[in-house]
């Protein structure tokens, strides 16, 4: 079976989508971060923008951590292949691009002379990460210019140094960041710590200056699933392809990237310009809102009722008709109405998201979207709810439907290790939250687990759960106890019924 190369690619030897004569073009991007994520999202966007010829950009990526698929980039001439497939306006569709626009890859911590030279070089003009939700944290380090730094901001603070004195601090050698981590404000968080980092290494002040004044640190919204490599299907997809790729990316079809960041920018990244779903924005908010409340709103509504009445998966809930109703009288009839966009734009967006948690080639587990679901809910759900019992006089009924089901999932018995588990009729399942949440739910489910009203004032009073006394939202408690007293007499597939009935 053939590899993938460039010289082939550029042959035609392959029947595939990638940019005219697959060139290795300068480095004008510099990537931390080797994973799945941004292999099918920002590379896969610069290659498309290089091969509608709006973009002649290269990509360096740099390994996160000591352990990566740096030399497995180079061994396969940067080459990769990106798999799309979904479901769009009712019909399934699939894409498929071997993406080119990954010049060179590193591992850092081995070689951070190359890193060093990479980041000093004039062309290099962006630089995009994604090491986490974990990894834009202000951890203090000391200041290693010969070595490695650890984190990830120690690394982007060193590397604006090494920039700043070998160019000279001038107005046009700073840089534009475009972190993809999945936390609030990313840009304006990443360089805080940056400069944090600055001052504690006693860097000169004019340092921070450059940094502050000529390097743009924008705030960004990322959303694609991407599940990764397609293991299970390899064999059967190198057979039709007529190649072998380690590297290949499964992902689904939606893409949104927003930038928070001014025009002129949007014009030296003109991804926006190649059919990408690309919004550059003055307000990133709305657009963080949206996918907040909808998507991720609609996922923790959901997932808790939807394992414990046996289902695994996302997928496996939508084709469920006693799931999918409950989730669509959810989306369109309690959560969307709330979020402050116009109603065309949030309607089409939610129709989106239905569709796409029906995609049959993403398996998303239930079980680890129930990770931390207290403060997920919180974050997630409350705010809907609330704007609802404003606007109606009293809370929701599905949505106290779901923090009954929350209460439900919850209900499991704290091992001395600190471990819980819960119980479903297909058997015991793992309980993943901070300990003071498994003690407080736990230890509620102890003292009142045959009082549902009980338990439910006991948990919705407790401000140090939910950031408030959810007991004085109108109705709250009185339909959270009502829907668990079904749940727990008639079962959660009994009590979902009876609710979408």
């Amino acid at each position: 079976m053939r590899l993938l190369s460039r010289v082939s690619l550029a042959a035609g030897a392959f029947d595939v989508a990638h940019t005219a004569g697959a060139p290795r073009l300068p480095v004008t991007v510099l990537q931390i971060g080797d994973g799945n994520f941004l292999r099918g999202f920002v590379d896969w966007m610069v290659d498309v923008a290089n091969g509608a010829g709006l973009m002649s950009a290269g990509v360096a990526v740099a390994q996160p951590l000591d352990q990566g698929v740096a030399g497995l980039l180079n061994a396969q001439e940067g080459l990769y292949t990106v798999l799309l497939r979904g479901i769009e306006q009712g019909k399934e569709v699939e894409a498929r691009r071997v993406v080119s626009c990954v010049s060179d890859a590193l591992n850092p911590y081995a070689e951070w002379d190359r890193m060093l030279a990479l980041a000093t070089a004039p062309a290099l003009r962006f630089l995009v990460s994604n090491t986490t939700e974990a990894g834009i944290a202000d951890v203090a380090e000391p200041y290693t210019p010969g070595t490695c730094q650890q984190s990830f901001p120690a690394k982007v603070a060193a590397l604006l140094h090494a920039r700043f004195t070998a160019l000279g601090g001038t107005p046009d050698s700073g840089l534009v960041l475009l972190p993809c981590e999945l936390i609030e404000a990313n840009g304006a968080k990443l360089k805080r710590i940056v400069l944090a980092h600055a001052k504690r290494w006693g860097l000169e002040s004019g340092f921070a200056a450059w940094v502050e004044v000529h390097n743009h640190f924008l705030n960004t919204l990322v959303d694609r699933i991407v599940p990764g490599y397609p293991r299970d299907e390899a064999a059967a997809l190198a057979a039709t392809w007529g190649y072998e790729d380690p590297l290949a990316v499964a992902g689904e079809p939606f893409h949104v990237w927003v930038i928070e960041g001014p025009a002129a920018l949007a014009e030296e990244f003109p991804l926006h310009k190649a059919g990408l779903n690309v919004v550059w924005t003055d307000d990133l908010q709305p657009y963080r809102t949206r996918k907040v409340r909808i998507l991720n709103g609609a996922h923790t509504a959901s997932a808790l009722a939807a394992f414990v009445a046996g289902v695994d998966t996302v997928k496996g809930m939508m084709d469920d008709p006693t799931l999918s109703a409950y989730l669509n009288t959810v989306m369109f009839g309690e959560i969307v109405p709330f979020v402050p966009l116009p109603d065309a734009e949030r309607q089409d967006y939610a129709r989106t998201i239905m569709e796409r948690f029906g995609n049959p080639y993403i398996r998303h587990e239930l079980i680890a979207i129930a990770l931390n679901s207290v403060s997920k809910w919180q974050v997630r759900v409350l705010p809907s709810l609330k704007d609802y019992a404003a606007a109606h006089g009293e809370a929701p009924d599905g949505l106290s439907f779901s923090l009954a089901a929350l209460l439900r999932f919850y209900k499991g018995t704290l091992a001395a290790d600190g471990t819980c588990s819960g119980s479903r009729d297909a058997g015991p399942y793992p309980i993943r939250d901070d300990a003071a949440v498994l003690t407080a739910l736990s230890g509620a489910w102890a003292v009142h687990g045959g009082d549902p009203a009980a338990l439910v004032k006991a948990v919705l009073s407790n401000a140090a759960l939910w950031g408030d006394d959810l007991t004085r939202i109108p109705g709250l408690a009185h339909r959270t106890a009502a829907h668990l007293a079904v749940i727990e007499e008639r079962g959660m597939r009994g009590a979902l019924e009876a609710l979408v009935s």
